[in-house]
């Protein structure tokens, strides 16, 4: 094992922490810190269910390593809700019906967090890019493009 010393920001709270630099970033959330949000689905960056937001951009959890996060803010689903109260994001995920079997949501939602923090009001075929990297086996997409949609479109919007 080799380990170093990190520090980064994980949901808001300033982190330091010796790790093994080799360690995925996906299992460090995880293990490490308890975070079982963020989900194991291929483990080869294909399936989008390990999305994270670091520095404002969605990535895939099971790519990155410890190592590389020195320095850098992390935000897991987890840290999307402000205290008790869901984002509106996650509001219209149920509300639409974006949840089924819910293995995808977390990523689908981190996805989704990152491109309307750039994006504010973006398009349908804008909304399906932005979150092509993210597999769903049940709803079909329709539902959880409705509702990013719907954020979208509440201008006063909590992501």
């Amino acid at each position: 094992m080799n380990l170093v010393k990190i520090k980064f920001v994980l949901n808001g709270k300033a982190i330091e922490k010796n790790v093994d630099q080799s360690k995925r970033l996906l299992d460090l959330i995880r293990d490490d810190f308890g975070l079982t949000g963020t989900k194991e689905g291929c483990g080869a960056g294909e399936c989008g269910a390990c999305t994270v937001i670091v520095d404002g951009d969605a990535v895939c959890s099971c790519l990155i390593l410890a190592g590389q996060i020195e320095g850098k803010e992390i935000l897991t689903i987890e840290g999307v809700q402000k205290g008790d109260e869901l984002s509106d994001l996650q509001k219209n995920f149920i509300k639409f019906g974006a949840i089924q079997c819910g293995f995808c949501t977390p990523g689908m939602i981190m996805s989704a967090t990152a491109f309307l923090q750039k994006n504010p009001t973006p398009s349908e075929e804008e909304i399906k890019n932005a979150i092509a990297g993210n597999l769903c086996r049940c709803t079909g997409y329709k539902q959880i493009i409705q509702a990013i949609k719907a954020t979208a479109e509440n201008s006063k919007s909590n992501l």
